[in-house]
């Protein structure tokens, strides 16, 4: 099968091959395909194997392209199987590991250094690194690492290798290789048909949703990497704007009359998608947002404030998960909605403000106005206090507050759609990207959890941290009997 593939290799990819059967390299091609003629062409580990002991460029590419193409025609179970025989088989050698880290020790230096690590750095990182070498070889590894995560999901343990890749991943694809692009509707529609299907915080409704996205009022920019050609790595969308907006609707209204740009004042940024699914977990929206503030800038001085406005997607889950102590418990709730306890239980004619509030919760467009304080109070307590494994329960709100803005403001019922309502009763938020506060941010939250919020939030904000404070001190108390 391997030497049927090289054949056809040879026909379809004549310049490729050229190159490998250079004058001077004749012998070297012949070998290998007389080695690779004993062994199934199928069999991952013996081409594993091989592409690690390679010295000569051209061989490796051959043999990083057949297992590129076996990779691409497994299914599923074998390809878990592929998963388990890297994740068994070329790991670090614990004897190897222990001998250079006793060379270390005994006589310290830039050589038992260079050891250490090589003993430490997994066979299968320069195995990755051989087969990138593959033209197309970025591409499937993305795509390798998107089936990794799937399999993940049911349970296997795949830690080991998906370090590596991350690990690899954020080399190959850091700032300095990342092309930024404005997406206009002059773009090749190979693209825009790919953000119509990327698009995963707020849906494009077809052709008509997309280019109403892209008239003059509104801003689409993506990172695009060499190696992944015409395939948007993350993008954002931009509203201009006239002063802060809480709701979705004005934005996405395909029938919205197109504000002129010198009248905007703000730039709301109210979708942010990382396209690939084999690249998450690899930070590229702090350096989009902020370069697209760069852009805007220069573009339009008439742009003073740059926000977002951001969906709450797990703060429905958080409020009933209830066997999470760093949540809502029965007591920071009690604290949270005492404020509110009469018009609740007088809404829900409902004794325990608690049960009335999630009564009312199972309609909410019926209640607003009732449930709009609760909800605003309830909101910035998850986004601030609410943790789960000790780190923020909010996905979003980690990215936005890590990037250094702070939270600006919290809109009951800025969301009405049906995902809206599900996910956060239509709560949306607001976080800005102030130049001058940053970098300060940005060290308070990563080095302390500290998290800035507006003046208007500041005495909601009391409250939260007086309910999170008083739930710690019943918890000692009863501890200490």
């Amino acid at each position: 099968m391997f030497y049927a593939c090289l054949r056809r290799h040879y026909r379809t990819r004549r310049r490729a091959v050229q190159v490998i059967i250079a004058p001077g390299m004749p012998g070297l091609f012949t070998n290998l395909l007389r080695v690779l003629r004993e062994r199934r062409g199928t069999d991952m580990r013996f081409l594993c194997r091989h592409l690690l002991s390679e010295r000569g460029e051209a061989s490796q590419t051959v043999l990083a392209q057949e297992i590129i193409n076996v990779y691409r025609a497994m299914d599923e179970q074998e390809r878990r199987a592929f998963f388990e025989m890297l994740t068994r088989e070329f790991s670090p050698d614990d004897a190897t590991i222990r001998y250079a880290l006793g060379s270390f020790q005994r006589s310290p230096g830039n050589d038992t250094l260079t050891a250490l690590a090589a003993a430490v750095e997994a066979p299968r990182q320069e195995l990755i690194r051989r087969i990138n070498t593959a033209p197309g070889g970025t591409k499937t590894l993305v795509l390798l690492r998107g089936d990794l995560l799937q399999a993940a999901t049911g349970g296997a343990k795949f830690d080991a290798l998906d370090g590596d890749l991350r690990h690899l991943f954020r080399s190959w694809f850091n700032r300095g290789f990342l092309r930024m692009e404005r997406i206009s509707w002059q773009t090749s529609a190979l693209i825009l048909e790919k953000l119509i299907r990327y698009e995963s915080v707020h849906e494009i409704n077809g052709w008509p949703d997309l280019r109403r996205r892209l008239e003059a009022d509104r801003r689409c920019f993506a990172f695009f990497h060499p190696a992944l050609a015409d395939e948007p790595i993350i993008f954002v969308e931009v509203a201009l704007a006239q002063g802060l907006t809480g709701e979705l609707e004005p934005l996405l209204d395909i029938n919205a009359p197109v504000l002129p740009t010198e009248r905007a004042d703000s730039a709301i940024f109210y979708s942010i998608n990382n396209c690939l699914q084999g690249l998450r977990n690899i930070p590229f929206g702090n350096f989009l947002i902020k370069q697209v503030v760069a852009e805007l800038a220069s573009e339009l001085p008439n742009i003073t404030t740059y926000c977002t406005l951001s969906p709450l997607p797990q703060f429905a889950r958080a409020l009933f998960d209830r066997n999470n102590e760093q949540g809502f418990t029965p007591g920071r709730l009690a604290v949270l909605l005492d404020d509110y306890a009469h018009d609740l239980t007088a809404a829900a004619q409902r004794d325990d403000p608690t049960e009335a509030l999630f009564q009312l919760l199972a309609d909410p467009l019926a209640h607003r106005e009732v449930l709009a304080g609760p909800l605003r109070r309830l909101a910035l307590a998850y986004l601030t206090k609410v943790c789960r494994d000790g780190k923020l329960y909010d996905p979003v709100a980690t990215f936005h507050l890590s990037n250094g803005a702070r939270l600006e403001r919290i809109n009951p019922f800025g969301n009405l759609r049906r995902y809206g309502l599900r996910d956060s009763y239509g709560v949306t938020a607001n976080y800005q990207y102030l130049p001058s506060e940053l970098e300060e941010n940005h060290e308070r939250f990563v080095s302390d959890g500290q998290i800035r919020v507006s003046g208007g939030l500041f005495q909601e904000n009391r409250i939260v941290a007086s309910a999170w404070k008083s739930s710690k001190s019943r918890a000692l108390k009863s501890r200490s009997r």
